[in-house]
């Protein structure tokens, strides 16, 4: 099933290749492909590691798996004019329904009338990281996958909409300036079922500095979710035994998360160091507000690059939940919103290893630490498990 669908995303875009081909005489046509085929292990009996929300399921019990990181993209761009360029892109990946089928992940067209000026319009890649347009393209970043106690919250890949960018030099850099709005188009998958996100508003504000060696960014966004949770279980009796503001707390439709960043990058010779900050806040009580953090420094060895990092996300217990005072459902009230806590470290020790051009092969041990059984980002964890999980991840990744 999955060949056969590759196939025929491939014959798509090779189609729209032949004919973009066709209709412009003279425009600049490009397809290129990139991929990671990756395997990792996970020593935890208990539960599963996942490399961010979107997956249903992960990996556990120390069994090599190529499930969480191997990725194929194909990417078709079609320069029809000097200033306009449209551009699709097709992924295979673990999906929310534990399918691999392709993905369009980006259809849009970009217009540049000035080069400090560039507008999308379409399906645009949600723009997260500092280093890479795309979470997908592993060739493109240090580490086997971005930090997932940073980014694994961010499991939107993409949204249906438009964005605007200015570029302008100020002293002796250049200021980066875009805004973006539009609606998602992502599921996320747990242990309530599949969550469809489809629809829900999100907007936001990307502004970045570089100068010599020295990026920094700071972004703002915000997402008003278009539908609730499966939680229906424990919200009818909440309703039934009148509990209103307790059910009510459930809910995740029309309400609204925001996202704040702050990153700073050191890239000069042999040394690169980078490093973010993250506060996400939810209006929605049925999860708790959080922060996330991770630094990263790598030193150039030739084409080895050898590198270490920490990452770290924890979540404030809410205060303003209602109080349910029944024996059973109150308790089970209190265990459910409690199972929204995180509080985990990762330490990080890999080596890249570029052995030839556009291919590179990366080697990543993560020791990952979550304490106070807060299991909301493993799925299907024993309440039991004591939190300790080791990851050995091998890829190779590459673009063509």
């Amino acid at each position: 099933m999955l060949v056969r669908s590759w196939l025929v995303a491939a014959l798509l875009v090779c189609a729209f290749g032949a004919t973009a081909q066709e209709q412009s005489d003279g425009a600049a046509f490009s397809l290129r492909g990139f991929g990671t085929l990756g395997l990792a292990r996970s020593s935890a009996d208990q539960a599963e590691f996942v490399r961010d929300l979107s997956q249903p399921v992960g990996i556990k019990e120390g069994r090599w798996s190529g499930r969480i990181d191997s990725i194929l993209g194909l990417q078709a761009n079609w320069r029809a004019t000097a200033e306009l360029e449209l551009v699709g892109q097709v992924v295979s990946r673990l999906h929310y329904d534990r399918s691999h089928n392709p993905e369009l992940m980006w259809v849009f067209a970009k217009w540049e009338p000035d080069p400090r000026l560039a507008l999308r319009l379409g399906r645009i890649g949600a723009d997260f990281m500092m280093l890479a347009d795309s979470r997908l393209v592993g060739y493109s970043y240090l580490t086997v996958r971005p930090p997932a106690d940073f980014f694994g919250p961010l499991f939107f890949s993409h949204f249906d909409g438009a964005d605007a960018a200015v570029t302008l030099p100020v002293g002796e850099g250049l200021v980066h300036v875009k805004a973006f709005t539009g609606r998602t188009h992502e599921k996320a998958a747990g242990g309530l079922g599949i969550w469809d996100t489809s629809g829900s508003p999100v907007s936001g504000l990307v502004l970045d500095y570089t100068h010599g060696p020295w990026q920094l960014r700071a972004q703002a966004a915000r997402i008003r979710f278009a539908a609730d949770m499966n939680t229906g279980f424990l919200e009818a009796p909440l309703l039934a035994s009148g509990f209103l503001e307790a059910a009510a707390s459930l809910q995740t439709k029309d309400k609204t998360t925001r996202y704040l960043s702050a990153g700073l990058v050191y890239d000069r010779g042999p040394l690169l160091v980078q490093g973010m900050l993250n506060r996400i806040r939810h209006e929605a009580q049925v999860f708790e507000d959080s922060h996330a953090g991770y630094v990263l420094a790598a030193y150039r060895l030739g084409r080895f690059t050898p590198f270490i990092g920490i990452s770290r996300w924890k979540s404030k217990p809410r205060d303003d939940l209602p109080a349910v005072p029944v024996p059973v459902l109150g308790e089970n009230y209190r265990l459910f919103m409690a199972g929204a806590a995180v509080d985990r470290i990762t330490h990080t020790l890999g080596v890249r290893w570029d052995f030839q051009r556009d291919m590179a092969f990366k080697l990543q041990w993560d020791a990952v630490r979550a304490g106070n059984g807060a299991s909301f980002t493993f799925p299907n964890a024993d309440p039991a498990w004591n939190g300790k999980t080791d990851v050995l991840s091998v890829t190779l990744d590459f673009v063509f």
